[in-house]
């Protein structure tokens, strides 16, 4: 069973299009693929019933794609605040639970995050917590903006410091148009961090309606998903 968690550094990295794109790719390939979201803020309304706007996204791209939740919060606060203000608390033990009861059914389970590792859920419980209990593999997505440089460095460097098993970085939104700081992203990140630059998503304009396929094709493109999920995959190799 392959599992994945997929966190950004910076808010607003669009993550959810990778996260997207790879469980779509991962289930064309023949794996039997869910999404889950242990966390929500800004959750939209639709019909009397709240829905994940990051899982609406997901069923948009593949519709045979399962998708689960623990907690779906209105606020687009940090999900400590956002429970805070609809008197929740973010229980551990149920995303644990809900976690473990999901990976029974799956071959391929990728986890979409917050706004990164350090976010808190709740008292002494942050994201890097959910991640160290299950021991998952985790992929940054940064988007390549002048700010994001040294951001990324340090939280990569702080994640290996507390243990957590990076698998890579993927870019988002790369271009070869842009600043000069941002090209040397890659390299800084090999230069100065233990992982690796695992690809990169190229830009897709109006993205929310993008058709799978191009999404799908950027994906297999751009990113190495045998790295991302450390797999030899069959489909991918046939001559071997």
């Amino acid at each position: 069973m392959l599992e994945l968690f997929i966190t950004e550094i910076e808010p607003n990295s669009d993550k959810i299009y990778i996260t997207a794109g790879l469980a779509a790719t991962m289930q064309g390939l023949g794996y039997y693929t869910t999404v889950y979201k242990p966390v929500q803020t800004g959750a939209v309304e639709n019909n009397g019933y709240l829905q994940s706007p990051d899982l609406v996204f997901v069923k948009l791209i593949d519709t045979y794609i399962q998708t689960y939740f623990s907690y779906l919060l209105r606020s687009s606060a940090t999900p400590f605040v956002a429970a805070a203000e609809e008197n929740t608390l973010i229980d551990k033990e149920l995303i644990l639970k809900d976690y473990e009861s999901i990976v029974r059914s799956y071959e391929c389970v990728i986890t979409d995050g917050t706004s990164g590792i350090n976010t808190p859920f709740a008292p002494n419980f942050a994201e890097k917590d959910f991640i160290k209990e299950l021991n998952l593999p985790v992929v940054f997505v940064v988007k390549p903006t002048e700010s994001a440089v040294t951001s990324t460095l340090m939280t990569i460097n702080h994640a290996q410091a507390e243990g957590i098993n990076i698998r890579g970085v993927i870019l988002n939104d790369y271009s070869e148009n842009c600043p000069p700081e941002v090209k040397t992203m890659p390299e800084l990140i090999n230069t100065y961090t233990d992982t690796q630059v695992l690809g990169y998503f190229n830009h897709i304009d109006n993205i929310q309606n993008a058709n799978p396929n191009d999404l799908i094709s950027n994906i297999l493109s751009g990113i190495d998903i045998e790295k991302v999920f450390n797999v030899k995959i069959a489909k991918l190799n046939p001559d071997v």
